[in-house]
């Protein structure tokens, strides 16, 4: 079959990688200017001082056989690698987070900064509307690898109980400050304990493959990030690194040299066991980590999941 997924982040590529080796002709559609959803990776280049954010997931594990294999492969190809300071299971992409995602991606038709605004069945075919006012296909079949709420925006126009369960899944939000210094700042520990409106803060620039320029990731509580959703970015980023500040013990700080945040409106799912949807008789399915719930290696198996259930 000709199959668009609409999406390409860890699901979604899963997807098409299981269904492109039953056989099937997949095409990912992403608004995205790169490769990563919510495993994106920051650069900043200052002339020859370089800095490095993962701005979005901060490591994963790997539990499951199916994953585990794949990300021995990753690891076999230098796409990942063992980061023992925030538990000794982690993992990170090398040399960010974005690199598995980056290399699904390059090995499959996917097309980024294609934003899909319509999803349009023509009979036994469907067809994407892109905001540049594009149609492609058409498709024997559809997926939907896109956050719950986006997702049932699509839902909804053809099955209303896919949809009930995407408008069910509601995510959580997370503001996360990217800050970088010009020396190494002096607190020990590699990952911070929450506190206050902190639910995570770590030295990003300690991951393996990194830039060796101090650079640390601060996110914000999933309450705080929900309190403060619609505030301005410079000053969600100075309050988190006023937080940072505070870890030093009154230790002043080196030289600051960026200072940037980012909000994530859906960034934590809630635990599920849908696992994945398929609407057979429409050629219709979503996956996702609001299917199974917020790791990374629940992304991948429910879009894996989908493929088996769309099948040959």
């Amino acid at each position: 079959m000709r199959i668009v997924i609409l999406g390409a982040g860890m699901s979604g590529l899963a997807c098409a990688q299981a269904l492109e080796q039953m056989g099937h002709q997949v095409t990912l559609f992403d608004k995205g200017r790169g490769p990563g959803g919510r495993m994106s990776t920051r650069r900043v280049a200052m002339g020859e001082t370089h800095l490095s954010f993962d701005h979005g997931a901060q490591f994963f594990t790997a539990r499951e056989p199916a994953f585990s294999a794949q990300v021995e492969r990753w690891h076999a190809d230098g796409l990942v690698a063992r980061w023992s300071a925030p538990q000794d299971d982690a993992w990170v992409g090398t040399p960010g987070m974005n690199a598995p995602i980056a290399h699904m991606a390059k090995a499959r038709d996917t097309r980024f900064s294609s934003h899909a605004m319509g999803l349009v069945r023509e009979g036994a075919d469907w067809r994407v509307l892109l905001n540049d006012g594009t149609r492609h296909g058409p498709y024997d079949a559809a997926v939907l690898a896109l956050p719950a709420e986006q997702a049932a925006a699509f839902l909804g126009t053809y099955d209303l109980t896919m949809a009930a369960c995407a408008i069910a899944a509601r995510s959580q939000p997370c503001w996360t400050a990217m800050i970088g210094f010009a020396q190494k700042l002096p607190i020990g520990p590699d990952v911070l304990a929450p506190s206050g409106p902190v639910g995570w803060a770590a030295r990003n620039s300690a991951k393996p493959g990194r830039p060796a320029t101090e650079a640390w990731v601060v996110q914000a509580s999933p309450v705080w990030s929900n309190r403060h959703l619609e505030d301005e970015a410079a000053d969600v980023a100075e309050h988190l690194a006023d937080w940072l500040a505070c870890q030093t013990g009154g230790v002043p700080l080196p030289a600051r040299l960026h200072l940037s945040a980012h909000r994530w409106r859906y960034a934590k799912t809630q635990p599920s066991v849908k696992g994945a949807l398929w609407n057979a008789d429409l050629r219709l399915g979503a996956c996702g980590d609001w299917l199974m719930g917020p790791r990374i290696e629940l992304a991948w198996l429910s879009g894996t999941k989908l493929a088996g259930m769309i099948g040959i």
